[in-house]
Parts: structure tokens; C-alpha cells; sequence
């Protein structure tokens, strides 16, 4: 049994899965990746849902009080 188990979905009663999922985010002019990310995906909507403690993590990461795991370089392009 994992933590979404029975779970639906807010805005479309969707069954509710867990999955890793990779989130973008923008802190201070910089771009930073949190990658392998424990979610709950609607199966119908895609909507995320996180728990506490993932949300947690997620801001220290963006607040750097946690350590990079790698630094890529990400070309930019401008039309």
C-alpha cells in the first residue's frame, strides 16, 4: 500500500498514482531541476499532489540548504 492508495483526484475525481516526476524552477535568475521528485498524478488530469514532508525537501533545495547532486549546462536560445 503506498500513500495515495484511494486517493482522487480534486478537480476531476481521477484515481491518484505515485510517480517520480522532475520539477523546474526559477530561484534568483537561476534555473534549477529537482529530479525523482515522489508524487501523486491524477490519471486522468495529470494534476501533482505532494506530501508535507516532500514539500519540505523541495523547499530546501530551492532555499540551497541542501547540496546539488550534479550542475548541467542548458543552452539557451532567442528567437
Amino acid at each position: 500500500m503506498n500513500f495515495w492508495d484511494g486517493e482522487t483526484c480534486e478537480y476531476c475525481n481521477g484515481a491518484i498514482i505515485e510517480k517520480r516526476v522532475t520539477l523546474h524552477r526559477k530561484v534568483k535568475r537561476n534555473y534549477i531541476l529537482i529530479e525523482n521528485v515522489p508524487a501523486g498524478v491524477c490519471t486522468e488530469c495529470g494534476t501533482r499532489y505532494f506530501a508535507a514532508n516532500v514539500l519540505k525537501m523541495i523547499e530546501e533545495s530551492v532555499r540551497g540548504k541542501r547540496q546539488a547532486a550534479r550542475e548541467v549546462i542548458v543552452p539557451v536560445f532567442a528567437l
